[in-house]
């Protein structure tokens, strides 16, 4: 996905970073280059490009080092650094044949797709909490199998902005909702999304500039927090659930779906709600570890 709106001088370095590996050479051109020369060419293309952010972009080196030294638990070797980046440019290029319907060139794996099923079996609405970290665009393998399934994205109107041109120049048949955040009219949609047993996604590891941070443990440290999420969860007690699309290299990549709050005939307990935030981190954690060169935050998390 593309970042949310950066909230400090170091994230908004970061900001770019992303944007210019993310376009290297033009949008167009790069998704032309994709669908003619096919993904195992267009990999090799782009591992210069990721090997001159990794020489030529001290912040984000430094960034991406600060990260992988917690999660993987040993100082982080320059070669850790370039698979990190490597990884996000693989995820950026495989948004052009997945969001291109070219789902068949993937081996993806689904656990938890119960929990889906068992959603919209009941009618229900779900906050889809997600992260930068993995691929968001993997669960369009959910929709392809399930045209029952209406995701809506819940994001600030410059980030929705930035999103549509970018899904415009992949594939201009693609029309997303997405929810503009900070409007006056976001809370009202949201709840009818839910009400209509949609689930709305939501990015939930970036604070943005008008949500209070709350700082949690993460990867051995205080690290921000949104309190945005749970603020919704709280208010509109939908079912929760966390997402992660996970590359595995090649061309593997899992889904992973867990419930973080439930609701019933009845609205899960205020004390339930108070927890989704705490679990949500805690699954992060879990998920960082496992697939380390998967996040896609290249500025000081823990600042």
């Amino acid at each position: 996905m593309i970042p949310t709106v950066a909230k400090n001088p170091a994230e908004t370095a970061a900001w770019s970073t992303r944007r210019e590996l993310g376009s290297a050479g033009g949008l167009r051109s790069a998704v032309w280059l994709a669908r003619h020369l096919g993904r195992p060419l267009t990999r090799l293309l782009i591992l210069p490009i990721c090997l001159g952010f990794v020489l030529c972009h001290p912040a984000a080196r430094a960034a991406s080092r600060g990260y992988l030294n917690r999660a993987l638990g040993r100082p982080a070797r320059l070669w850790d650094i370039a698979r990190h980046f490597f990884t996000f440019g693989t995820t950026v290029l495989d948004r052009v044949y997945l969001l291109n319907d070219e789902i068949d060139r993937f081996d993806i794996t689904i656990h938890g797709e119960e929990i889906v099923s068992d959603i919209l079996a009941r009618g229900q609405g779900c906050l889809l909490l997600g992260a930068h970290h993995g691929s968001f665009e993997v669960l369009r393998l959910i929709g392809r199998n399930r045209p029952d399934l209406r995701v809506s994205l819940a994001m600030y109107e410059e980030t929705g902005r930035k999103i549509g041109a970018a899904l415009n120049a992949i594939n201009p048949h693609l029309a997303p909702h997405i929810i503009g955040l900070g409007t006056p009219g976001a809370m009202i949609q949201i709840k009818d999304c839910l009400e209509r047993g949609g689930f709305v996604g939501v990015l939930a590891d970036r604070t943005l500039q008008t949500d209070t941070p709350e700082r949690m443990p993460f990867l051995g440290a205080p690290a921000p927090f949104p309190t945005g999420p749970q603020r919704l969860a709280a208010l509109l007690r939908p079912q929760v659930v966390l997402m992660v699309g996970l590359f595995r290299g090649g061309n593997r990549y899992e889904i992973h779906f867990e419930r973080l709050a439930a609701s019933e005939a009845d609205r899960p307990e205020a004390s339930e709600i108070a927890r989704v935030m705490d679990r949500f981190v805690e699954r992060l954690e879990c998920y960082c570890r496992v697939a380390p060169y998967n996040w896609f935050n290249f500025f000081d998390f823990w600042a």
